[in-house]
This record gives C-alpha cells, structure tokens and sequence, in this order.
C-alpha cells in the first residue's frame, strides 16, 4: 500500500506539473508587429524561401512583387518603361508611372493593408489586391530604400530589415519624369546563399513583356519588348518544333489566347491572370481545356473524345479579373469563380469566347481547319490502336499495383489535400537500379515523403517508338502507373521525380535511358521542372574523429589536407556499396540534386536523334571532346600495369 501511495503521489505531482506548464493566461499572449510576423513566417508571404536556384524561390518572389506594382501603373495607362538592374545581390526597380503620393510613401511600404489598390476605380483588375506585397520585400531585405518621384518633387524612405531608418523630407526632384524607385537587398539571414539566375530573371521579364504587348522592359541594359503578345509567347517556344498549323491567335476584352498542336505526347500549357503567371493553372485553365472541347465539337458536328481533341496542344491563355481570389499567397493557381462582381463565371466567360472566335476563325481558315482535323484523327487512330493493349496492362498494373513488389510507398503525396503544402512538395520518388541499391534506400528513407521504385535492370530504348510501347513494356507500365502520369501530370503522386543510379557507365546508360522515356513520352514532366538526378558522393574520407564523404575529386582533396594525418580513402563504385545509415545523409538535409531542365528552344526531337538515333559523326566528335578518364581509375591502372612488368621481368 505504501508503494503505491507513493507512485499516485508522484503521478499527481507530475500532472501538476503538466498543468503548470500549460496554463494560459494573460502572460501567453505575444502580439507581433508586422516586419517581425513576416521574417517570423515568411513562408505565408511568399512561400518557399530557397537560394535563387529555381523559379519559384523566395528571392523571385520579392521581385515579382516589386514589379507587379509598376506593370499594374502600365496596365491603368501610366509608364510605359521598367528598369531593372540586379548586380551583386541588390535589385533596383524604377517605372514611370504616377509614383506613390509623397505623404503616403513610408505607409506604403511599411504598414500592412495600405495601399491604393482596394478601391476599384484605380486598380480594376491588379494581381496585388492584399496590400501586403512591398511590406514583405521591405521585412525580409538586408537594406530597402524607396523613392517617389511626384510632379517635380521626391521623397526617400530607408528600412533596414523593415526598421524605418531615414525619411527624408518633400523636396525638389533632380529627375523631370514621375515614378517610383525601389533598391533592395534580400536578408542573408534568410535567404541563406542566394544568388539571383539572369536566366530566371529574363524568363520572368519576358511573360511580363508577353502580357503587356507595348511596354518596354530593360534588365541589365538589356530591351525586352514584345508587339504581339500571346503569339509571340508561342512562337518563341515552338520555334524549334514542329506543329501542325499555324499558331491560332484570340483576343478580345479581358481575355487573350494563342494556340496551336505539336508532334509531342501531352498537353502544354502557359496560363495567366491579370500578368501573374499561374504555374499551377486553376479555374481559367480548366475553363479552357473544357472550352476547346466543346468548341472543336461544335464546329465539326463530330463527338471527338476530350485526349483526342487535347493530344500535343500548346497553348496559352490570359485572363484579367476582378478581385482575384488565388488559392495560395505566391498566386500560382486561380481559385475565383466568376470574372467579378455580378459579372458571368469564368467557365461561361472562356467557354463563350472560344466557341466564338475559334468558329469564327476556323470559317475564315479552312486550311487550319483541315489540318486541325487531320490532327485530333490521327490521336483518334493511335488511341484505339492500342486501347486493347492498354485496357489490359493497365488491368495487370492494377493487380500488381496491390501488391508492387518493385514500388516502396510513402504516406504523403503531392496528392494529399489534407498534408502541408510544404509536405506536399517534399514528397519524392527515388528509381533506382538493382535490389542492393534500393535496399540502401528504402531503409534509410523518410517513410512519410520518400518513396523508392526498384528496376530490374536497364529500362528499354523508348527513342523512336509509339506510347503503345509503354503498355507492353510490364516495367514501364508500372512505372507510370506509379507516378499516375498516364493522362497528364493533373494526378502526379510526386513532387520530385529522381534517378538514383551508379555513377559508373552502367549507371549513366540507365540515366539516360530514363531520361529517353520522360522525354519522349512524358515532357512535360521535364518542362514543370519534376524530373532530378540524384547526386551520391564518390569517396569517403575519414579517421577516428571526423568522416567527410566527397562527391568530386576536389572535394576529396580538400578533406584529405583537413584531416591532416593519415586519412582512410574508401572509393564508392556503386550505391549498392553505400549503407543505410550513411545513406540517409545523401537523402535528408543534405541531400544533393541536379534538376533536368530543358531550354525553352530546345527541340526534344533533335535532342533525342543527336543522343539516342543511330550513331553519327556529330556524336562521335562530342564523345571524343568530351572525354573524361577519372585520375584514381589512371592511377589504378598504371599500378596495375607496372606490377605485372614486373612479375614478368
């Protein structure tokens, strides 16, 4: 009895204790002002943060909301010229247009909900509604200066990490023309590494140029102007394809669309709303994708099936909105239901144009009418060709899917409505080669996010054959069925779709078999930037206290001279060698990946011909170029070479 007094005792302490912990009273409650809610979450700003290294990375994010300010001045009919520079991390951004009202500049950038775009009668159709866009810029940058220019007079505003730290009095402009300047330096504390990619940077400058026929960009000194719009976003991009017809292009109030088929399998699409380019489409895209259906039916009095009428579409749509309503804070996909208030839905907005301008142009252009017709048959033909096929591999893909010896699933998907938005993104699959490299991995994932797809060898050749080759193929079948790509990437189950192979020539054949399947059946799987290569470090380099694992011979080098003693060298030939207590270094945090990205002018046909089709001079001239012998292979060698001239002596 005693005893277990005793142990109730301590129970009721320990709940106490619990209690006191967790009491809520008046000392729990924190109020933040605005600069410190946004560098506390900056995730709810901007989304991701990352390094600069891909286009949806925080420091992108912090640009476009700058711009976005000065295209909305264009769009309302004021400034027809943008200047961006970024030279060493710092981005200056000066338009033309009205400038901020001087007594209004520190308030604009610094204090939250302020700004003149919630009355409708000076912003009608603006991406940045929330007045929340430039306060972000200015919480989450090292240094912040904002300068308007108002009908010969300025004033200046500098913040160091949102911290007002001088204003300057109205004064007298050195500068005739009005608009407002912005200079900013994203905070290294947050956006750890970052560099900013011209490359990126450009594209981004050039979908603003595409939406704005008229107005005048300069990057870096660089013109970036576009006359014709949608079309000549389209051009751009297929210019080193080949289509079927000539680029269809549309336009009319509030919307704007251009369009045209390809030789390639999937759709493409390029989807916008008041200039914001939504990445992940939304209620506009799928109005169209529903609106070109019904209208090539109705215009050729035949019921084509939807893939059919789809089936290598390359198109993109512009739409302007009141109030938009995105169903993120980065305004990637378009939630808004109707065109704006007591205005028709989007669906029937779309829906109406189409069937009446494409009826109409396709009257005045039968020739693109035939050549349209001969496409969406020839779909038609290639679909029922193997629809046996494919009813009963997918019938064999559903059985195995069940029981898929070759898949180790993971719990959360790009799929999971109900995850995190940041979980969903992490989610990843990993292809390796062999049952020894998969083990590694399977044991050394992350069971909620990382999910592993065993192959059994070297995948086939896929160059040059028809998608009735996928269904046949048992490996393949099961592959797509895995990543539920078989009808577009709306069902895509992974973020990150990665291949984790040897670094040995075996390896690098596999690698570029996988990339042959994607590329030439998948593309845009490689266009929405899914596809990586997985990058394993080549040596381990360890003593008793430390181990560092070296992925290039410099890094191996670098360790060595750091241990400074004798250091133990183990050389990784394969992942198979790797175990899975190291391995789950190479894929957590530390994880390295190469994306496969593809050039907006690349030609994937020209691509797959110059690699993959039959051998020719070109080919034989790169590999001799750009032939690499490793130096320990080298060094191997003539070891081995001068031990055997010596037993021989």
């Amino acid at each position: 009895m005693v005893q277990t007094s005793s142990i109730l005792e301590c129970k009721n302490a320990r709940i106490q204790e619990i209690m006191a912990q967790q009491e809520y009273t008046e000392d729990n409650i924190q109020s933040l002002d605005w600069k410190e809610h946004i560098r506390l979450r900056p995730g709810m700003y901007i989304g991701k943060l990352g390094d600069g290294s891909q286009p949806d990375d925080g420091i992108y994010v912090l640009l476009k909301e700058v711009i976005d300010n000065s295209i909305d001045e264009y769009v309302m009919g004021h400034g027809s010229v943008i200047e961006i520079e970024i030279k060493e991390g710092e981005v200056r951004v000066r338009d033309f247009g009205r400038g901020i009202p001087l007594g209004k500049v520190v308030d604009c950038v610094s204090k939250m909900n302020t700004g003149g775009k919630y009355d409708n009668r000076a912003f009608q159709k603006s991406v940045g509604l929330n007045g929340v866009g430039t306060k972000a810029v200015n919480a989450l940058s090292d240094h912040f200066t904002v300068t308007a220019y108002r009908d010969g007079k300025m004033k200046r505003a500098t913040f160091n990490e949102g911290h007002l730290d001088h204003e300057s009095k109205i004064t007298k402009s050195g500068q005739s023309a009005n608009g407002t300047e912005i200079v900013f330096t994203p905070d290294g504390k947050v956006f750890k590494n970052y560099r900013f990619r011209p490359d990126l940077v450009e594209r981004r400058l050039w979908n603003y140029a595409y939406l704005n026929a008229g107005l005048k960009l300069k990057f870096n000194g660089k013109r970036i102007v576009s006359k014709n719009g949608l079309l000549d976003l389209l051009e751009n991009r297929t210019q080193n394809e080949v289509i079927r017809y000539p680029i269809i292009h549309l336009s009319d109030d509030d919307i704007e669309l251009a369009l045209t088929h390809g030789n390639h399998y999937g759709e493409q699409y390029h989807s916008f709303v008041n200039g914001q380019y939504t990445t992940q489409g939304g209620t506009h895209l799928t109005a169209f994708r529903e609106g070109i259906v019904k209208a090539v039916r109705d215009f050729y009095g035949k019921n084509y099936d939807a893939k059919d009428i789809r089936a290598s579409i390359i198109a993109a749509i512009s739409v302007r909105v009141e109030d938009p309503v995105f169903e993120s804070q980065t305004k990637t996909k378009l939630g808004s239901v109707h065109m704006g208030p007591d205005r028709a839905t989007i669906t029937t907005f779309v829906g109406n144009f189409i069937k009446k301008h494409l009826n109409d142009f396709l009257h005045k252009k039968p020739e693109v009418a035939e050549k349209l017709k001969a496409r969406i048959q020839q779909s038609e033909r290639e679909r029922k060709e193997i629809a046996g096929i494919k009813k009963l591999a997918n019938e064999r893909a559903k059985k195995a899917s069940v029981h898929n010896k070759k898949l180790r699933d993971c719990r959360i998907h790009l799929t999971t409505k109900r995850a995190k938005l940041e979980d969903q993104y992490a989610s990843t699959i990993f292809i390796t080669e062999g049952d020894s490299a998969s083990g590694s991995i399977t044991k050394a994932r992350d069971v909620q996010s990382q999910a592993v797809f065993s192959l059994r060898g070297k995948p086939l050749n896929c160059f040059g054959l028809t998608k009735k080759i996928v269904y046949q193929n048992e490996e393949l079948n099961l592959l797509q069925h895995a990543l539920n790509i078989e009808d577009g990437l709306e069902g895509l189950r992974y973020n990150r779709v990665v291949i984790a192979t040897d670094a040995d020539v075996d390896g690098m054949h596999i690698r570029l078999l996988l990339l042959t399947f994607f590329l030439q059946f998948f593309p845009d799987l490689v266009r929405e930037e899914h596809l990586y290569i997985l990058d394993t470090p080549l040596f381990r380099v360890r003593d008793k206290r430390q181990t560092f694992y070296c992925y290039n011979e410099a890094e191996r080098l670098a360790a060595i001279d750091a241990l400074k003693g004798k250091a133990e060298i183990t050389r990784f030939k394969g992942l198979g060698e790797i175990s899975p207590d190291e391995f789950g270094d190479f894929i957590g945090k530390n994880i390295r990946l190469e994306k496969v990205l593809l050039l907006e002018d690349t030609n994937i046909e020209d691509v797959l011909a110059y690699y993959m089709g039959k051998n020719t001079m070109q080919r034989q001239e790169f590999i001799i170029e750009n032939l690499k012998v490793e130096i320990d292979q080298v060094d191997e060698l003539s070891t081995k070479v001068a031990e055997e001239a010596e037993a021989m002596v």
